[in-house]
């Protein structure tokens, strides 16, 4: 078997006839998937998929606030890492459509076209042009946590998968010019300063490609670059993380990027590692790679997982023992190979992955890159009888694949329905003219930014006191306004504790039900936190 005795070459031989023509071939066809993936996805956009929340909300405000001149965010509302990016690539858009959902997201669209491309020129030069064609054909599916990942604007993962097969990319084809070429070729230090670029944009925005960065600087580095190269990389570096250099170098310590992030833990209750490595690894890797269904993992997709581990166990072998006959491929397949190890490793430690697995399975969004590397050495079974076997691997991942995006399609409804309780109470806000509210978390920047900042709405705990408000203007002007309005979700923690605590106190309020939300307004002044 070809795969495991390193006796297969990076490009099967071609007749001079066909050579040329087969990669056109490959490529149009390719480009032909790509558009019909941008179709689907833009399908989904336009029924209302997948439901917004409030950390898109956010992201939302922040580019509401730049298209208006109001502010120059460098981090996500509330917090001290995970750059703006999309808000300033959706600000021109927002501007136009205040409160628009779908201007939110038309330039995810434009980072899920760059990263087909860039993972069919990857598995081009890593593999083969049909091969590549098959991989972007695959990635052109999508399940529920995969066009989430792609789609919403949350905050850094609609990015990292073009960035992080970007980088792969450069990483490869400047390893595989020769050093002359590399300090002569103008188009080389452009290349290496669009590594540096890459490179500090992923460091402000998210630290969950750093695997993949790691491993194509690792591959960048088996031809030492000459000085040139080295400045082109140092000044893409400096350009991209900016942003993050300005805001750390003006703040404090304990305000920077650097501490935060150490800092961050995955927090809440303390999971078993048969918790975490469930979570992390047997749902994590077919959720994060496009097999589940909408919000759960079917007991019959979980067979993924130790698929997955074990193609990929031997795709390290095979790319190990090819090192001496081509050592950049060899590099290139076994960067992608550890920087998918590394990065579900890393995962599987965290207590998101045992405590909240099918909301934390976005953390593993960067294996889809490794796509290639897992699907080779079924592509390249040779023998009669193993070819089959690998035929019948690939149909069955397929199958899968296929099955995961039907479920979105047959759900479809349902899930866009979801988004219609927050339009629908903001109809009754309006209703009512209240432009002030008390909300829980996943609804307060969700209603400010649909509503173009018509209702300010500030976050309240199940405890009744002040909850996690990310931009803190809003818990001011609510707190300052001359009446109280609480819309929390109907039979929730925070809209039972409201009730009781109104009641208890016999104060007199109007309540009412819009769309899910339960609503009260005291008719005299309520303070929060509220008292005893």
């Amino acid at each position: 078997m070809a795969i495991l005795t390193g006796a297969e070459t990076s490009t099967p031989a071609a007749s001079p006839s066909t050579a040329g023509r087969r990669p056109g071939a490959a490529a149009v066809t390719a480009f032909l998937i790509g558009l019909a993936a941008l179709g689907y996805r833009i399908a989904i956009l336009l029924a209302g998929a997948p439901p917004t929340n409030s950390d898109e909300g956010t992201m939302g405000l922040a580019a509401l606030h730049i298209g208006q001149g109001r502010g120059l965010p460098v981090y996500f509302y509330g917090q001290n890492y995970m750059g703006t990016l999309e808000a300033y690539l959706a600000a021109p858009l927002v501007a136009l459509a205040n409160g628009s959902v779908l201007a939110l997201r038309l330039p995810n669209l434009l980072l899920f076209a760059a990263f087909l491309a860039a993972m069919w020129a990857l598995t081009k030069r890593l593999y083969t042009p049909w091969f590549a064609t098959f991989v972007v054909g695959l990635l052109a599916l999508g399940s529920d946590r995969v066009l989430k990942n792609q789609l919403i604007s949350g905050g850094g993962y609609p990015e990292i998968n073009p960035a992080g097969a970007a980088l792969m990319l450069l990483a490869v084809a400047l390893a595989m010019r020769s050093r002359d070429e590399a300090r002569d070729d103008r188009s080389a230090l452009a290349g290496y300063a669009a590594f540096g670029l890459l490179t500090g944009l992923m460091v402000w925005i998210d630290w969950l490609v750093l695997p993949y960065l790691a491993a194509a600087a690792c591959v960048l580095l088996l031809k030492k670059p000459a000085r040139r190269a080295w400045i082109a990389l140092a000044g893409g570096l400096v350009v991209g993380a900016a942003p993050l250099l300005i805001h750390d170098l003006t703040s404090s310590w304990r305000h920077s990027a650097i501490p935060t992030f150490l800092g961050l833990n995955g927090g809440g209750v303390e999971a078993s590692w048969g918790d975490r490595l469930h979570g992390g690894v047997l749902t994590g890797v077919p959720l994060a790679t496009g097999m589940c269904a909408p919000g759960r993992c079917e007991p019959w997709q979980l067979w993924w997982a130790p698929a997955w581990l074990a193609l990929l166990a031997v795709a390290g072998y095979a790319a190990w023992r090819m090192i001496r006959t081509d050592r950049v491929r060899a590099a290139g397949r076994l960067a992608l190979v550890g920087a998918a190890l590394v990065s579900l490793l890393v995962y599987a430690r965290s207590n998101a992955a045992g405590n909240t697995p099918m909301e934390s399975g976005r953390y593993l969004h960067c294996l889809l890159i490794s796509t290639p590397a897992v699907l080779w050495p079924l592509w390249t079974l040779r023998g009669r009888v193993t070819r089959w076997l690998g035929a019948t691997g690939l149909a069955a991942v397929c199958a899968l694949a296929l099955v995961a995006t039907g479920m979105v399609v047959c759900e479809l409804p349902r899930i866009a329905a979801l988004d219609d309780k927050q339009v629908g109470l903001l109809a009754e806000l309006d209703r009512r003219g209240v432009t002030h509210v008390y909300s829980e978390y996943w609804t307060c920047n969700s209603i400010a930014y649909i509503s173009a900042e018509r209702v300010r709405c500030a976050v309240i705990a199940e405890d009744l006191t002040p909850g996690f408000d990310r931009y803190q203007p809003y818990k001011e002007e609510v707190a300052a306004a001359s009446t109280r309005t609480f819309a929390l979700p109907s039979g929730s923690g925070e809209s039972r504790a409201v009730r009781a605590y109104l009641d208890a106190h016999h104060l007199t309020y109007v309540a009412a039900e819009a769309s899910g939300y339960d609503l009260y307004q005291p008719t005299t002044h309520v303070d929060l936190p509220l008292p005893d």
